[in-house]
């Protein structure tokens, strides 16, 4: 998915004011270790406090890495897995389940220096349009503490169920602002 234009720059986008192009290609076996940084990245503030040698926290975030990858693969089935390019950069991932009536966001998750640049917005806006465009929803969990949650809201998601330490939230089409 290429996320629109921009003056200059052909198939690309600039999301909010600044934020440098973003782009998305598919994950391959090569992206293992940066889809890692990715995913360990968004457990830092987590595991900080926690009293183990960092070789000990890499071992561990490998095994739910490894693990997590598995589940969506197999409950996922025809999902999209990708790689997000910001500014000619690898900056996260975007994986994408699309059912006959919904987009699920499996997940989407940027390397630090990405996050706070609208690129998240600029890929969810994306999403956004293309489900618009089908008649289909947008649906994704969240952490009740992910900060991601703010701009979820922003966006136009509404909470469908509260399951514990996750938020199922979904946006429709009649949602856009």
């Amino acid at each position: 998915m290429e996320t629109g234009a921009t003056a200059g720059e052909p198939g690309t986008a600039t999301g909010a004011a600044g934020v440098r192009a973003v782009t998305l290609r598919p994950a391959t076996p090569a992206d293992r270790d940066l889809l890692f940084r990715v995913y360990a990245s968004t457990r830092d503030e987590e595991l900080a406090p926690v009293p183990w040698p960092p070789e000990a926290k890499e071992a561990f975030l490998r095994q739910q890495f490894d693990a997590q990858d598995a589940w969506w693969r197999s409950n996922y089935s025809g999902a999209t897995f990708e790689v997000v390019v910001v500014g000619g950069r690898d900056a996260g991932r975007l994986y994408l389940w699309e059912g006959p009536a919904e987009i699920r966001v499996v997940d989407v998750a940027l390397l630090p220096e990405a996050r706070r640049s609208g690129a998240g917005t600029t890929l969810l806006r994306e999403v956004q349009a293309r489900a618009a465009a089908a008649g289909k929803s947008v649906t994704i969990h969240v952490e009740r503490m992910n900060p991601a949650l703010a701009l979820y809201e922003r966006l136009g998601f509404r909470l469908v169920e509260d399951k514990g330490v996750y938020l199922f939230l979904s946006w429709g089409a009649d949602a856009v602002s």
